[in-house]
């Protein structure tokens, strides 16, 4: 199974650290936030790993290499210095990706999910008609209205009350994106609902932790929780 990392955000929010570092390379618990996840995903079995990046973006090669490092294999989607949004970033790798349904994690987040339950996902998809599923949390204090709504049959839709918050773990078949030109600036969301209204997206309520890291003090603090469970 093919993995996506997305790094190619600025990171307005967490300026200045992100003057001189893309937000993914900020350090949590000792390493840098996308180590996290690439070291998660080696775990999982999963070795294959694409990194999408624009602002600063070669300074995740520099410090990544190509993987081995990690014992996976890493490939770089360069999207210039401004990026392509969420949809866009993920269309214009898709030559990378593979025809097969793939794993996505947004790359400033911190999650202890376990990658190696992508891998029914990803059977689900191949052999139903659902084009998306979603890692949903509790909304936190920054998102209290939360995004989407899951019903008692695990499908996802815009509208419906109690709402949870997406946490940026999705597994998405790459025909959601076959529409998007390749290098052209386009947002999930909107594709997402489209997929909703179409009863093709399923998702489950993850309990675990789970950090938005999208400010310096949210940063300070997960910093604070990961360094006191050595």
């Amino acid at each position: 199974m093919q993995a996506m990392i997305l790094a190619a955000g600025r990171g307005e929010r967490m300026r200045p650290l992100t003057d001189t570092l893309p937000k993914p390379l900020l350090e949590v618990g000792g390493k840098p936030l996308i180590v996290w996840h690439i070291e998660r995903l080696a775990s999982a079995g999963i070795s294959d790993i694409v990194i999408n990046h624009a602002w600063l973006g070669y300074k995740l090669p520099e410090i990544l290499g190509d993987g081995s490092q990690f014992n996976v294999n890493i490939e770089y989607s360069a999207e210039g210095e401004t990026g392509l949004e969420t949809a866009g970033g993920i269309a214009n790798a898709l030559p990378l990706l593979g025809s097969q349904p793939f794993l996505v994690i947004n790359g400033d987040i911190w999650c202890d999910w376990n990658p190696l339950e992508a891998m029914e996902k990803v059977t689900h998809i191949e052999n139903h008609p659902e084009k998306a599923w979603l890692l949903m949390v509790n909304n936190p204090t920054h998102n209290p209205e939360g995004d989407f709504h899951i019903n008692s049959f695990g499908k996802v839709y815009d509208e419906g009350v109690p709402k949870l918050t997406f946490s940026g773990i999705g597994v998405y078949h790459p025909s959601l994106f076959m529409h998007i030109e390749k290098g052209k600036i386009a947002k999930l969301a909107p594709l997402l609902r489209e997929a909703m209204a179409n009863n093709s997206v399923f998702g489950q309520h993850y309990k675990g932790k789970w950090t938005d890291v999208g400010t310096p003090e949210r940063l300070a603090q997960l910093d604070k929780e990961l360094r006191t469970l050595k």
